[in-house]
């Protein structure tokens, strides 16, 4: 379970400056405009009141029957619900034809359950495993079934007094077999001892399993769907049969589960105790199969079962939630009359592990400055999740939301930028974040004085032997000694005790499972703290009886005696203290320092020097990007000297190919999806208004602001295929994000295109303006006749322009991007994310 530290908050200098900033954001100045405009909505609310309640007094003070109103307010009602149900029909309709890819691909997903393999082209499709899987289907049903009467019904039996009579007298799993829907592999971001396999799963189960509980109750399951995705992770490799030393596999999130109930369990499909009894049995998964836990099946004897079961995390990152600006305001007043601000707090969540932030009061732009540290068990996999909510006293509103795979801050270290809020109009969060990794050099520990973490602490709780079997036996042990008759005779038969052990490093305290009746239990789970002060913090070991909380014995570890013992590493078994003569506990105690490690160096290398009489005319130069999906949606990153050599041999030929281009300016990127060069073809006449590719090498028509612009353009995501049976290429303008800012309420953008080499105003293809937002939401569909072949040698241009600057001579792009057909498998379809660049322009991010 990925662990994290509470919130930090800043010293007094810099929380005073931003609490005077918060006073000076929150104490606005009402001008006279915005008071007449509050008159104005009074006026019209008062308005609308006495146009309701005049008919009223009207009716009364001319005496007539109170049947009258009656009719008119039951008129006035159906035609309202009427009118509603009219203008939802419209609303549906337009919003139909508005997003019909969006409401198109809902549709299939949903009704049709495609598979993952069809949205995302890296995922594989495997008819093969679902084949093999659906003859083996009935050996894993008698192995569940053996499973559920050998182990589970015992464990069942020795949780609860009421449970000592449970059975299973049916257990059949169908003849529905669980299918894999996709399945994505992991090579090249692994080690190269293991290989790493995501697979989607999907279980709609035909499962029929009675149970008798104590006669004549009786419980049962008919009918399972479960959906999720695991990951498998084959290590080490090995080089004899067979090949592989072991299997690991787990859940990275919580599966979704759905049951369907029978016998008096039939009580639990009720809505009032359906999601309670479904999320307790996630419970028990996620204590299974779902990270940090994980099921293991070694292979060989050489391979260590708690070294698979329990690795040691990646690594840390360390969250900055820094501030938010543009929020929705969702507080209003006088029936939804007045527009208020909100109450903004953001919840933080990897894995099982989430924390809430201060509330800031009416605030659309709040700051938060606070720092939270989670332990990463897999990267890529495990996902940062960012939820920002307006607080109420009832029901707390939405604000946006944001995943982020934590595989992009292992790989960039750190990361500082604004992410937008999904799932909402606008809104965007800034969050600077850092990768930390596990080291064993004590001289890289660096104590900090803000109450963050220096180090990370992994236990490994195994099982204990001989405990007593309660506070008596050892009260009895301390009175008479060891091995006394009279200890002996006096000694009361009583049950094995229900122990679970209970871990602290000052406040932060975890429990284990409980193992019932066993003098001898047998735990095998994994923990992890943060330490703040190696020198002066300690582990505290105590184990308890389950209901009573009674002590059956105490340790108390220091962790500086970690820090010197080799390779900061405790495996042994440890004497109980205030517990039996031979009571002991076996454990692992790891201690690693957490290291920020620098970002590679990026080199950037300068283009040859050339002679500028060279250089081609206006009309015939080279000034149209072409560009290849972005890797990275944070930064486009220079060659990095850790390049490997793999990579640099299958970008030389886009080097040769960008040197013989002769003229254009060229720096190169740490991949392919970061390449950018100009095409000659793409050219259109000056006076052509429609056009964004004048050939401007200094950039000397754009605005000043972006003239001056250091960063990066944004990016926009396109979606290319070919459609067989009608002939007709399909591009689709889904979104774009992190588009250059004229404002601060956004940039008025639209996206352009031309399928070279069609220039003409008749060609030209438009969507429409998207207002006041940096991220906007296209989603509009082109299509163009034209034969396979024929598409296969043609370019798409596209340019993301300024929907403001109507009266102005400076050039309206936003950002640009030429997209080489014959380079993409547009038969299959591609989905990608495009850097927009600027010719001319010789600044790179």
């Amino acid at each position: 379970m990925a662990s994290a530290a509470g919130p930090t908050y800043p010293r007094a200098g810099a929380g005073g400056l931003a609490e005077n900033l918060s006073i000076h954001d929150s104490a606005e100045k009402l001008d006279s405009s915005a008071v007449n405009r509050v008159l104005m909505e009074f006026l019209a609310y008062f308005g609308r009141a006495v146009f309701v309640f005049y008919p009223v007094y009207l009716t009364g003070y001319l005496g007539l029957s109170i049947s009258w109103v009656l009719l008119c307010m039951v008129m006035a009602t159906w035609w309202k619900k009427n009118r509603q149900w009219k203008d939802a029909r419209i609303g549906t309709a337009i919003d139909f034809v508005d997003n019909e890819t969006q409401e198109v691909n809902r549709e299939l997903q949903s009704g049709l359950q495609m598979a993952t393999w069809v949205h995302f082209p890296e995922v594989e499709k495997v008819d093969w495993v679902n084949k093999v899987l659906q003859q083996a289907w009935p050996f894993f049903g008698m192995y569940m079934e053996k499973l559920l009467k050998e182990n589970i019904q015992p464990a069942v039996r020795l949780s609860s007094p009421a449970l000592k009579m449970f059975t299973f007298t049916k257990v059949h799993f169908g003849h529905v077999p669980l299918r894999i829907t996709g399945m994505k592999a992991y090579t090249h971001e692994v080690d190269q001892r293991e290989v790493v396999l995501d697979l989607n799963i999907c279980y709609e189960g035909d499962v029929d399993i009675d149970a008798e509980v104590k006669p004549p109750i009786t419980a049962g399951v008919k009918g399972l769907k479960l959906q999720g995705m695991m990951r498998v992770i084959l290590e080490p490799l090995i080089g004899e049969a067979p090949l592989v030393g072991g299997v690991t596999f787990f859940f990275i999130r919580r599966p979704t589960l759905q049951i369907n109930w029978t016998g008096m369990t039939n009580l639990l499909d009720s809505p009032a105790f359906s999601s309670l009894s479904e999320e307790t049995i996630m419970d028990i998964i996620a204590s299974l199969m779902v990270l940090p836990n994980r099921m293991c099946v070694p292979l060989i004897d050489q391979v260590k079962v708690d070294q698979m079961r329990f690795p040691l995390p990646r690594g840390v990152v360390r969250v900055h939630l820094l501030e938010a600006r543009d929020l929705l305001a969702k507080d209003t007043f006088m029936m939804g009359l007045v527009k208020g601000k909100s109450d903004p707090y953001a919840t933080l969540r990897v894995g099982n592990r989430h924390f809430k932030s201060k509330i800031v009061k009416e605030n659309l732009h709040p700051k938060w400055n606070e720092v939270y540290e989670f332990v990463v068990h897999e990267a890529p996999g495990q996902e940062l999740e960012v939820e920002l909510y307006d607080d109420d006293t009832d029901k707390d509103d939405f604000l946006g939301s944001y995943c982020l795979d934590l595989g992009r801050v292992k790989k960039d270290i750190e990361m500082d930028q604004w992410f937008p809020l999904e799932d909402v109009q606008n809104g965007e969060v800034r969050l600077k974040l850092q990768w930390f990794s596990l080291k064993t050099d004590p001289s890289l520990l660096r104590e900090s004085a803000d109450g963050l973490a220096c180090a990370m602490l992994a236990v490994y709780l195994d099982n204990a032997s001989n405990l007593p079997k309660d506070h008596n036996e050892i009260t009895e042990h301390q009175k008479h000694g060891k091995n006394s008759k009279e200890a002996q005779l006096t000694k009361r038969k009583t049950a094995c005790p229900d122990s679970f052990v209970e871990f602290s490093v000052d406040k932060d305290v975890q429990k284990s499972k409980v193992v019932f009746a066993s003098k001898d239990p047998v735990w095998e789970q994994g923990f992890t703290f943060f330490v703040h002060n190696i020198k002066t913090q300690q582990l505290m070991i105590q184990v308890k009886v389950n209901e009573k909380k009674t002590q059956l014995g105490v340790l108390n570890l220091p962790l500086s005696r970690l820090l010197s013992s080799s390779n900061m590493v405790l495996d042994q078994r440890f004497q109980l203290e205030h517990s039996g003569a031979n009571s002991q506990i076996k454990l692992k105690a790891t201690l690693r320092i957490l290291a920020l490690e620098k970002p590679p160096p990026t080199i950037i290398l300068e283009p040859p020097p050339q002679n500028k009489q060279q250089r081609p005319q206006t009309n015939q130069g080279s000034n149209a990007p072409v560009s290849t999906p972005s890797a990275n949606t944070a930064s486009s990153p220079a060659l990095s000297s850790s390049t490997s050599p793999a990579a640099r041999a299958s970008s030389a030929p886009w080097l040769a190919d960008n040197q013989n281009g002769s003229d254009e300016t060229w720096q190169p990127p740490s991949s392919l999806s970061n390449m950018r060069r100009y095409d000659s073809q793409s050219l259109l006449s000056e006076n052509s208004i429609a056009s964004s590719r004048f050939d401007l090498s200094e950039g000397a028509s754009y605005p000043e602001a972006i003239r001056k612009h250091q960063g990066s353009f944004g990016e926009i995501q396109l979606t290319v295929r070919y459609a067989t049976l009608r002939h007709k290429l399909i591009v689709l303008v889904n979104s774009c994000r992190n588009i250059f800012r004229f404002s601060d309420n956004g940039t008025d953008s639209y996206v352009r295109l031309y399928f070279l080499p069609d220039q003409t105003w008749i060609h030209r293809k438009r969507t429409h303006v998207k207002k006041r937002t940096v991220n906007p939401v296209f989603d509009h569909k082109f299509e163009f006749d034209v034969s396979l072949q024929e598409a296969q040698t043609r370019k798409l241009d596209v340019s993301v322009k300024n929907g403001k600057m109507f009266h102005s001579r400076e050039r309206k792009d936003i950002g640009m991007v030429m997209i080489d057909l014959s380079q993409l498998d547009i038969v299959k379809g591609i989905t990608e994310w495009y850097e927009l660049t600027l010719p001319g322009l010789k600044k790179f991010s």
